[in-house]
């Protein structure tokens, strides 16, 4: 079974080449990261979970055209982690806010849900 993609990058490295075996994929309801050559993982984050999205551009990444998205999560499993060096990184960034923003609104999830599991990360800009 073929999930449909929105969205499908590689963590980019030297020269902002897609030399690395970490893939990135967006779907309509979870953000998957696949990492790993011979041994393989695949994590899988429901976008509802998704609490606050950081994006950091330093000069090097600038330079290549990459960026990384900081994200942090309600997940037990995963609560924050990084979608690294990414191409076109602010119109990633703000797609997958929008999408946490419409699966929150499907599955009804409020903020305050999530207010105590996660006490690290940023939580000044969510509102209800």
């Amino acid at each position: 079974m073929s999930a449909e993609y929105i969205w499908k990058d590689r963590k980019r490295t030297i020269f902002g080449l897609p030399l690395s075996f970490t893939v990135y994929k967006l779907t309509k309801d979870k953000l998957l990261i696949e990492s790993g050559f011979l041994s393989k993982k695949e994590e899988e984050i429901r976008l509802y979970r998704i609490m606050d999205l950081t994006l950091n551009r330093p000069i090097g990444q600038r330079i290549f055209g990459v960026g990384t998205i900081h994200c942090c999560t309600a997940d037990k499993s995963t609560p924050e982690f990084d979608i690294q060096k990414i191409k076109k990184p602010s119109e990633i960034k703000n797609l997958i806010s929008d999408m946490v923003e419409e699966e929150r609104e499907k599955k009804r999830v409020l903020a305050r849900e999530f207010m105590h599991e996660n006490e690290d990360c940023d939580l000044d800009d969510i509102h209800e």
